[in-house]
């Protein structure tokens, strides 16, 4: 775990809800000069708290309206059977999230996909042609009452 105190943790909540703030902005909101924010986030940034700066778009203005869940239960847990397994789901880019879990499945992947034949398309790519999908299991999500990637700091 990477030393951050509350000067940092300020920094890291503004830059959460708005990444595209000016520095001295932000250095008002959080009580420092430029700088001293400038030199933060290039440590934060070098020691990976910050892994990237992105979008977040819109999937329903793109047209990406449909979010599935889908449980994967794999045939071999050895290690190169499992490994190339997660990166033919990593490479996927209709694969929002993928998880490694513990319990009844091996994977819990997010699509977000336009349409129900674009996920069955998957399905057959994925799952069907893969030697170790053993069986999946797809939960089509009605609604999103919460979806987020900030971390309660």
């Amino acid at each position: 775990m990477i030393d951050v105190d509350d000067f940092d943790l300020k920094i890291l909540r503004a830059i959460q809800k708005d990444a595209r703030i000016a520095q001295s902005e932000l250095g008002e909101e959080v009580n420092l000069s430029t700088a001293a924010v400038s030199r933060r986030l290039k440590k934060l940034k070098a020691n990976g708290v910050i892994k990237q700066y992105t979008a977040l778009l819109n999937q329903d203005a793109l047209g990406f309206g449909l979010t599935i869940i889908a449980n994967i239960e794999v045939e071999s847990e050895q290690i190169h059977e499992l490994d190339a397994t997660r990166r033919d789901f990593e490479r996927c880019p209709f694969v929002q999230q993928c998880y490694y879990v513990t319990g009844e499945w091996d994977f819990v992947l997010i699509f977000t996909v336009k349409s129900m034949d674009q996920y069955n398309e998957l399905t057959r790519e994925l799952f069907f042609q893969s030697p170790n999908v053993k069986r999946f299991k797809t939960l089509v999500a009605m609604s999103k009452p919460k979806v987020g990637v900030e971390l309660a700091l």
